[in-house]
């Protein structure tokens, strides 16, 4: 299997994670290159794929791996990271448990960069969502909420409206997001915007006033105090930094 050699010279330090992953059952682990073939993983992925051993996955991509509809999904994921060099941060989706048992994950893809900026590679991570037996968890409609949030938190968001969207109430809507992402949906909201905001600041000659209207801040005071609260620093200490 042909791999660029900026990623060849990262996979030794990054076999060491796939070690570490090996013997951890509720994780799937995974490198691709910049076709979105298998590079490494860890045991999961070939035993919840039903592989006798992990060569047997290496090369393939994940529409070759996984039965549709998780194969093509994860493809286009991946051709996404791919494409933009833009991560996929806490991704509530669905995935195969032991024994092919679907269930939900959080799942994790950042791009791997060579040393002209150009993307070579992907790496990522998904974490079994273990729920008590009986207890309905309203994932598909929290991903509903969850992606919402992401694709409009430049907007007025309020808890109550997505509640509604989870068919919950506000206080059961806080306690999923705590269950998952240890944030209630408040929180979890600051943080989207923040997120944003911080890859916003990396961007030259974008004003700190123009990056609080398009993260969802009414002033820029606001924003700065916020960023502050979440970062440690303030929006022009952090962009001095990069």
């Amino acid at each position: 299997m042909d791999i660029a050699p900026e990623l060849r010279n990262r996979l030794e330090a990054l076999a060491v994670m796939e070690a570490l992953f090996d013997d951890v059952e509720d994780i799937v682990f995974f490198v691709k290159d910049s076709q979105a073939r298998y590079v490494l993983i860890n045991r999961t992925v070939a035993a919840r794929c039903g592989f006798a051993a992990k060569s047997d996955v290496i090369g393939k991509t994940a529409a070759e791996v996984y039965p549709p509809p998780f194969g093509t999904e994860y493809l286009a994921q991946d051709r996404h990271v791919l494409r933009s060099g833009k991560p996929i941060k806490d991704k509530l989706e669905l995935q195969l448990y032991a024994q092919g048992v679907p269930g939900w994950c959080l799942t994790h893809k950042i791009p791997i960069f060579g040393i002209t900026g150009a993307v070579v590679g992907m790496t990522g991570l998904s974490r079994d969502l273990h729920v008590p037996k009986g207890r309905g968890e309203n994932f598909p409609e929290m991903s509903a909420v969850i992606d919402y949030i992401r694709t409009r938190y430049d907007t007025p968001l309020r808890v109550e409206d997505l509640a509604n969207m989870a068919s919950l109430s506000t206080y059961k809507l806080d306690q999923r997001m705590k269950r998952i992402f240890h944030l209630t949906a408040g929180q979890f909201i600051m943080h989207t915007r923040i997120d944003a905001a911080r890859d916003m600041l990396r961007e030259e000659g974008t004003s700190i006033a123009d990056i609080a209207l398009r993260c969802g801040f009414c002033d820029h005071s606001a924003f700065t105090r916020q960023f502050k609260a979440i970062t440690g620093l303030t929006p022009s200490v952090f962009r001095k930094t990069l």
